[in-house]
């Protein structure tokens, strides 16, 4: 028997609210026989198979957040409109239980398995981000708790994030909308980030919508510094082409950056 296992402590690897997975928790140097029955006398419960938390608390969005971070191998950050939202920066409500989850790991089979009061939306990022460039940016700030951190995305990074989804899952007035409320970003992140941003659609797309407000910020940034890509993209079926930034966008923002 290992010293966790004799230990009447080593369900502490395992905070209230939050979760592991069994092959985590066995990693700590817990044998098959203790997990096995801590989970029988109830002192753990299965969320899902493979998939253990403490039964006297509700996993919480934080919580969902730093167990992630506990036991997948790449980080995973709340991005895009949730941490618009987090911040204070977004005035549409989306669903109260909608979390956007990023992060360049795949998403975890028993993620959508999770019996919780949260609707984890996860995003994929290896078409936006070159990971080794972000996590250089220092755009990701670490939150703590209980002896783990959830991770929040700057809120230059979210509006990069958020604009991926334009013109499907978000549309033109909505981001635009969010940019109003954007006036006090870093020139210096929002340059790290747009070299790291490999998306041509959603950097033309920022410089868009940057371009209309014209914040101290802006004049800063020089959309020649970064990678901007060649030819039209047609974002908006039947939009009018900005001449600009050579994307469709829809009449009433034409001619308005």
């Amino acid at each position: 028997m290992s010293a966790s296992d004799s230990s009447a402590n080593w369900l502490s690897v395992i905070p209230p609210g939050q979760f592991a997975t069994r092959q985590w928790v066995l990693g700590q140097a817990v044998s098959v026989h203790a997990l096995d029955n801590a989970l029988k006398s109830r002192k753990l419960v299965a969320l899902t198979r493979g998939v253990v938390a403490r039964p006297e608390w509700p996993v919480s969005r934080e919580g969902a957040l730093a167990s992630m971070n506990r036991v997948l191998a790449e980080p995973v950050w709340l991005g895009g409109l949730s941490a618009l939202a987090e911040m204070g920066l977004t005035h549409y409500l989306e669903g109260s239980s909608r979390v956007h989850l990023y992060s360049s790991a795949a998403r975890p089979s028993w993620l959508a398995r999770l019996p919780l009061d949260l609707d984890l939306q996860w995003h994929g990022t290896a078409r936006l981000w070159d990971m080794r460039q972000l996590m250089a940016a220092g755009s990701l700030r670490e939150q703590a708790l209980d002896k783990g951190v959830w991770l929040l995305a700057s809120p230059e990074q979210a509006f990069l994030e958020a604009l991926l989804d334009v013109p499907k899952a978000m549309s033109f007035e909505h981001a635009d909308n969010l940019m109003q409320g954007l006036s006090s970003l870093s020139p210096k992140r929002l340059d790290a980030l747009l070299k790291a941003c490999r998306h041509v659609q959603v950097k033309r797309l920022f410089f868009f919508f940057a371009d209309r407000y014209d914040y101290p910020w802006r004049r800063r940034l020089s959309p020649d510094d970064y990678d901007l890509g060649s030819g039209k993209r047609h974002i908006v079926a039947g939009g009018m082409l900005d001449s600009t930034y050579l994307i469709t966008v829809p009449e009433a923002f034409h001619g308005q950056s």
